[in-house]
C-alpha cells in the first residue's frame, strides 16, 4: 500500500462517517523504519511521523528537519521521566502520558523550558498489565490532576488489545473523553482506522500500511 491510497481510505472514512475532509490527522508511524522509506514519505509531501522511543528519534529527526524544518512529530510509545526533557524539545506532541509521577516531571520541566508540546494522555482501555496507560476507572481524576498542573492536555489515547473488537475501546475512549471536555482522540492503527474514524478518531498512527513490513 502507499501514502496515497491510506489518504484516500482516511478521506473516504471521514466521509463514510458524514465528518469533514481533513478533520482526522494522518500520523505515519516511522519506528523502525529505514531512512530511505521515510525520506520517500517526506518527498511525497507528508510531515506528520510518530515514533515509538526518544533514543531512536533523537538519532533519525534532527537531519531529517535540516531540510523539512516542518515536521510534526509525535512521541507514542512509552516515555521514562529521564528521558522527559528530551522528549519535550523533540516532539510536538506526547500522546503517552499514563502515570502522575510523569505528569509531574513535564510540567516542572514546561516551567523550566517555557514550552510544552501538546499532551494526550494514554488510557489502557483493556486493563493489561503489560501495557502502560492510565485505567478507565482513574482516568477523570487523571485528567483533573493533569489540568492542575497545567499541563496542555489536547486528548486521550489508546491501544485495544489485539484479541478484542477494538470498536468496543474506541467508544470506550471516545466517552471518556466527552466528558472531560477533551477534542482529541488518537486511535485506530494499520487494521482499524477506519472503525476509529467512525467513532470519532481525531488521530489514526499508521505505519505498516504506508511504509511496509518493518524488519527489526
Amino acid at each position: 500500500m502507499s501514502l496515497q491510497e491510506i489518504t484516500a481510505r482516511v478521506a473516504a472514512a471521514e466521509t463514510a462517517a458524514g465528518r469533514p475532509n481533513g478533520s482526522v490527522t494522518l500520523v505515519a508511524v516511522s519506528k523502525v523504519q529505514p531512512d530511505e522509506r521515510v525520506a520517500a514519505v517526506l518527498e511525497e509531501g507528508h510531515r506528520i511521523f510518530g515514533e515509538n522511543r526518544v533514543q531512536e528519534a533523537a538519532g533519525k529527526w534532527p537531519g531529517f528537519r535540516e531540510t523539512y524544518a516542518d515536521v510534526d512529530l509525535h512521541l507514542i510509545g512509552p516515555l521514562q521521566t529521564n528521558k522527559a526533557r528530551q522528549a519535550m524539545e523533540l516532539f510536538n506532541t506526547i500522546q503517552s502520558v499514563d502515570r502522575p509521577k510523569l505528569a509531574t516531571t513535564l510540567a516542572r520541566l514546561a516551567q523550566e523550558l517555557g514550552h510544552c508540546p501538546e499532551l494526550f494522555i494514554q488510557v489502557n482501555t483493556g486493563e493489561e498489565e503489560q501495557k502502560a496507560g492510565i485505567l478507565p476507572a482513574d482516568a477523570d481524576a487523571f485528567v483533573a490532576e493533569c489540568r492542575a498542573l497545567d499541563l496542555p492536555i489536547k486528548g486521550l489515547m489508546c491501544i485495544p488489545p489485539v484479541e478484542e473488537e477494538p470498536a468496543l475501546h474506541f467508544a470506550l475512549l471516545a466517552k471518556i473523553a466527552e466528558r472531560n471536555g477533551l477534542s482529541g482522540l488518537s486511535m485506530g492503527m494499520s487494521g482499524d482506522f477506519e472503525t476509529a474514524i467512525a467513532l470519532g478518531a481525531t488521530h489514526v498512527r499508521v505505519g505498516s500500511a504506508i511504509f511496509g513490513a518493518r524488519s527489526y
